[in-house]
């Protein structure tokens, strides 16, 4: 888009940016224990370096080319064009802070900027997005798939497939203000902060790549319970935090915008977490943490592409019905026979099309949207629009990710052996274990604990 703009930024704004891009970024360290606590614990450390590597793929992409990518000049509306901003050239240069001279006259900082914040915050609070979204898939393909080849199609997927699809929702046109692309401003879906970019994307690759890779050894007849449910809950906890900064930190500045999104993300993430335990009753006579820290994660991911565009009653109905639902689909894997270790099929693919459709239902007039669902006297327009808007980011997502695994298969291979997977990825890709415990008694001893 049309980078950079020459002006002096708001303070505010900026420091509300800041701190919402550091808030994005804990998240991917919060999905490392949410994901590392519910894998046994020959697997604990693969599966928090599958998300901590994330951020060294996606961060150096991203500053190579993949901003240039998703923000730049549109090609088709298919893409940014990647040479624009290659290694971010144009985002830095210009007076970074005020000044004052002799006679007590101040000049403002003048940088380029986006909108009311600098440029380089804008980069940075979107990089924290492409480097989640990668690391989402990761749960779906726990205890199984090699470390390197992870980091390959990492990668890989990030450049075809994310880049892409973060320039058809959050482009941004620095002269006019104009944000999304094709499917904001032309199809007139709504997609505040990443349903469909994020959430969507990731899932239908997380279930595509489960296909490509098979099931784990023993699945589904062996147990393979979460070997740390304090970790779980922790990561739930910093994922909520941070989403704050997702979802808030969307409005690209300290407003009431921000203000809004905030209530809708809170109030969307504790029905869904409610409804959540209720179904877990209801079905299986207990409400567990695990449960709990599941609906959490439903709420946020469905609230997050209509944050923006529900009031009260809508958060709770999304909330509500993102947590019964994606509670019941993370069923679904054992009535197909899909292996999605971590459910990230069930909660974000179905959380995502939940918060997704339901703007088309439940979009109120009076939030920051301006735009009227179905239940609000609207027509099924925007439900439609919506649905559209889904299904083109399901169909590019799921076909790339296909050719991409398959590739990835066909050449280096996917899979860990079957010795490594059943050792376990910690000891067999990385040397190490997550737990050495000393024996109380006898003669000072380590017994390295295994679970085969």
């Amino acid at each position: 888009m049309d980078f950079p703009v020459i002006g002096a930024p708001d303070a505010g704004d900026t420091a509300w940016m800041l701190t919402s891009s550091a808030l994005v970024l804990l998240m991917t360290p919060g999905l490392a224990f949410f994901y590392g606590g519910m894998v046994r614990s020959k697997n604990v450390l693969n599966m928090i370096m599958m998300s901590i590597s994330a951020m060294g793929v996606v961060g150096v992409l991203w500053a190579l080319y993949g901003f240039s990518i998703a923000f730049g000049d549109d090609k088709g509306n298919l893409f940014g064009d990647p040479a624009q901003y290659f290694g971010l050239k144009g985002i830095f240069g210009g007076a970074y802070t005020a000044t004052t001279d002799d006679a007590g006259v101040v000049t403002p900082a003048s940088i380029p900027v986006a909108g009311g914040i600098p440029l380089t915050v804008f980069v940075a609070f979107q990089a924290m997005f492409a480097i989640i979204t990668v690391a989402l898939i990761s749960g779906a393909v726990a205890d199984r798939l090699k470390f390197g080849s992870w980091l390959l199609f990492a990668g890989v997927w990030a450049t075809v497939v994310y880049f892409p699809v973060a320039h058809w929702v959050f482009a941004f046109d620095g002269i006019t203000g104009e944000t999304g692309g094709w499917i904001a401003n032309k199809l007139k879906a709504i997609d505040f902060a990443g349903g469909t970019a994020v959430h969507i994307n990731a899932g239908i690759a997380a279930l595509v790549l489960v296909l490509v890779l098979g099931k784990r050894k023993g699945w589904p007849q062996t147990p393979m319970r979460p070997h740390n449910l304090p970790f779980v809950m922790l990561g739930a906890g910093l994922l909520w935090f941070g989403w704050f900064g997702f979802n808030a930190g969307s409005a690209v500045g300290s407003n009431g915008i921000a203000g809004a999104t905030f209530l809708t993300t809170v109030i969307a993430t504790a029905a869904a977490m409610l409804a959540w335990l209720f179904v877990e009753k209801i079905r299986d006579g207990h409400a567990t943490s695990l449960g709990a820290a599941s609906g959490i994660v439903a709420g946020l991911v469905a609230i997050t592409p209509a944050c923006n565009s529900v009031n009260v009653v809508g958060s709770l109905a999304i909330g509500v019905v993102a947590g019964a639902l994606c509670a019941l689909a993370v069923g679904l894997k054992f009535k197909f026979g899909f292996d999605d270790s971590l459910d990230v099929v069930g909660v974000h693919l179905v959380g995502g099309i939940v918060g997704t459709l339901m703007v088309g239902l439940v979009a109120a007039p009076e939030a920051p949207a301006a735009v009227k669902g179905l239940f609000y006297g609207g027509g099924a327009d925007q439900l439609i629009k919506q649905a559209a808007g889904a299904g083109a980011v399901l169909a590019f997502s799921g076909i790339a990710t296909l050719i991409i695994a398959l590739a990835i298969k066909y050449t280096i291979g996917l899979r860990a052996d079957e010795e490594a997977e059943f050792v376990g990825l910690d000891e067999s890709e990385h040397a190490e274990t997550a737990y050495d415990f000393a024996a109380v008694g006898g003669s000072a001893r380590t017994a390295l604990v295994k679970e085969a």
